[in-house]
């Protein structure tokens, strides 16, 4: 076994010696909890979604091609408010209620998201208002504690900035919003938000259970570890009614949530992590929130950027519909609904778990396996175009 292996191996076998440090049963617990919640709380809501008009009727551009209900962010939301709860009643967990306001952050600003996000669902709001939403949501947060309090810049010698308050305030309020908003934007196959949401989450878990290993259990640590399985677990419950086809979409309460829920887990997790404790591996460690945060935007971001290139070139409006999407175009060159569901997760999971793993492996180890994750995505992307080469060459 190599000494990376080892040492990874030994450092999860330390973890139940911790106490109330690390508290991996609890957390579980909790993520569970969120799961069943979640689950069988979307049934109840299909039914008041449809009793109330809350459905997505198909259109030119999208792929879903009967009637849908939304609004599944309801119940995403009532398994995060009961999963929270019980996290406030554990033991193990209580502790980081008293010295960190961030979980109570997530609820209030997910309070907030979720009231404009089921607007949106039943009757629409034009974008300036879902945006001041947004904004106000992401302000929750900012006021109740949740913001980056520190800027890592690993070149030019810059180092580490402490940032000051309008800093503070400007950094987390425009990465709160772009990932709200990357989630939103993304929500357009069966199960890819979901997915996604459980993907990034789950990264985000692991890479604060490093910490709070690597910390003592300090408490600072506890509401990404909480908040991150929160989200992974409403998010894996949420799954079964929404992959394709999907009974349910999640809608822009969901998918809002979802972003708000990362946004703050990695904020979070990002202020406390002390300098200097991972030798070789400093950088990389400091850089992982902001690695995670960019695994969560990376693909809607791309998506945007090609579709502004490309409807500008033809001229048209940059924010005018068509279906040349990332996923239109992965459909179009046959791949089928649920595999560039999959083809994307594989994308996303590469980016967050390679940055989460840095905090368990060396830099050139993790470097490694992700080169050839990367390798294997891109051959599984191409699948249907080698497949096309191959045939041509047979009919030759």
């Amino acid at each position: 076994m190599s000494s990376d292996a080892t040492y990874l191996a030994d450092g999860l076998l330390a973890l139940a010696d911790r106490g109330a440090g690390v508290p991996l049963r609890e957390l579980a617990l909790v993520g569970l909890t969120a799961a069943i919640i979640t689950y069988f709380a979307t049934g109840p809501v299909r039914v008041l979604a449809t009793r109330l008009g809350a459905v997505a009727y198909p259109r030119e551009r999208d792929v879903h091609v009967t009637p849908t209900p939304r609004m599944g962010g309801l119940a995403m939301f009532l398994g995060v408010i009961t999963a929270v709860f019980l996290a406030s009643q554990l033991p193990a967990l209580t502790r980081g209620f008293v010295y960190s306001s961030g979980m109570p952050a997530v609820l209030v600003a997910g309070a907030v998201i979720m009231g404009i996000g089921l607007i949106d669902d039943r009757w629409g709001l034009d974008a300036l208002t879902k945006f001041a939403g947004q904004i106000t949501a992401a302000s929750v947060l900012v006021t109740m504690g949740v913001a980056w309090s520190v800027l890592y810049i690993p070149i030019g010698g810059v180092g580490t900035i402490v940032l000051d308050q309008a800093s503070s305030i400007l950094l987390t309020l425009a990465l709160t919003v772009s990932v709200v908003n990357a989630m939103n934007f993304v929500d357009g196959l069966d199960g890819l938000a979901a997915g996604l949401g459980l993907i990034t989450a789950l990264a985000i878990c692991m890479f604060s259970v490093g910490l709070l290993r690597d910390h003592g259990g300090d408490v600072l640590f506890y509401p990404p570890a909480v908040i991150s399985v929160v989200l992974a677990g409403a998010c894996l419950g949420f799954l079964p009614h929404n992959f394709h086809r999907a009974k349910i979409f999640m809608g822009d309460s969901g998918s809002m949530l979802i972003g708000l829920m990362l946004s703050a887990a990695s904020t979070t997790a990002a202020g406390p992590v002390s300098q200097n404790a991972y030798g070789a591996r400093d950088v990389f460690v400091l850089l992982s929130p902001f690695l995670l945060v960019a695994a969560v935007i990376f693909v809607p971001m791309l998506d945007l950027l090609l579709a502004i290139v490309r409807r500008t070139r033809a001229g048209r409006s940059a924010f005018s519909p068509d279906k040349m999407h990332l996923h239109h175009r992965l459909l179009q060159i046959g791949h089928s609904h649920r595999r560039v569901v999959l083809l994307i997760y594989l994308w996303v999971g590469i980016v967050a778990f390679g940055a989460a793993s840095t905090i368990f492996f060396r830099p050139r180890d993790t470097a490694a396996v992700m080169l050839g994750a990367i390798v294997v995505a891109g051959i599984a992307t191409a699948i249907p175009l080698l497949r096309r080469g191959d045939e041509y060459y047979d009919e030759e």
